[in-house]
């Protein structure tokens, strides 16, 4: 391959994950809008985002009945499982957690046909082919502040057990391992090891107040590392 043509193939390699990122999409999606655009990359940019995409809402039912269980309207670890294994990511992925988030669901590992619903439909979603094509654009979202705000606020409550105003302490800090891990915090073994070492932690009553204090700790490292 000549000097020219090596230019031309690593252009087509840069234009195709630009594309990638701007649809926050699949390939397929990617083109089918620049072609409805003649290839105008901001007209079509443009029409992606401004056009809602409606979901069909029978194909959308489908969805929900692979995933509910069978003796109970609600789709609960087995059928979470299932929906992992074909979005072909691992339960423990943080993905999870976003997509929990987007659904707002109101317990750990559970899905209720309305927050199931409505959560896909806000993703343009009613097909396991979209829902995997917007595994990368869920990622990413991890990397918007505010967003990663929102979705540590969630964990914190969606984490909790039923009827509980507060949270046991290993699953406070599974969750501090799941959401820091992502912000690469040095500190994060360390803090862990602290909360661990407290015995006097069971005593309260209240885990909100450790959980305050986990946020505010959380604060202070994104505002050093800035």
């Amino acid at each position: 391959m000549g000097a020219d043509g090596h230019f031309f193939y690593c252009f087509l390699q840069e234009f195709h994950l630009l594309l990638l990122l701007l649809f926050n999409s699949s390939e397929k999606v990617a083109i089918e809008y620049l072609n409805l655009c003649d290839w105008d990359v901001e007209a079509s940019i443009d029409y992606f985002y401004d056009t809602p995409v409606l979901v069909d809402d029978a194909l959308l039912e489908e969805l929900y009945n692979r995933y509910k269980d069978p003796d109970i309207d609600m789709i609960l670890v087995d059928g979470i499982t299932l929906l992992c294994n074909d979005l072909e990511v691992d339960p423990q992925d943080i993905i999870m957690l976003v997509i929990s988030w987007h659904i707002n669901a109101s317990t750990m590992c559970e899905y209720s046909k309305m927050e199931f619903l409505r959560g896909l439909q806000e993703l343009s979603v009613d097909t396991v082919e979209k829902f995997r094509d917007k595994i990368s654009y869920i990622r990413s979202e991890l990397n918007d502040e505010k967003k990663f705000h929102d979705i540590y606020n969630f964990a914190f409550s969606w984490a909790k057990e039923k009827g509980q105003k507060s949270m046991a302490l290993d699953t406070a800090i599974g969750m501090w391992r799941l959401l820091i891990a992502e912000k690469k915090c040095p500190l994060l073994d360390h803090w862990c090891q602290f909360l661990q070492n407290l015995q006097v932690l069971p005593l309260f009553e209240e885990l909100d107040l450790l959980l305050n204090l986990l946020r505010g700790f959380h604060s202070c490292v994104l505002h050093d590392n800035h």
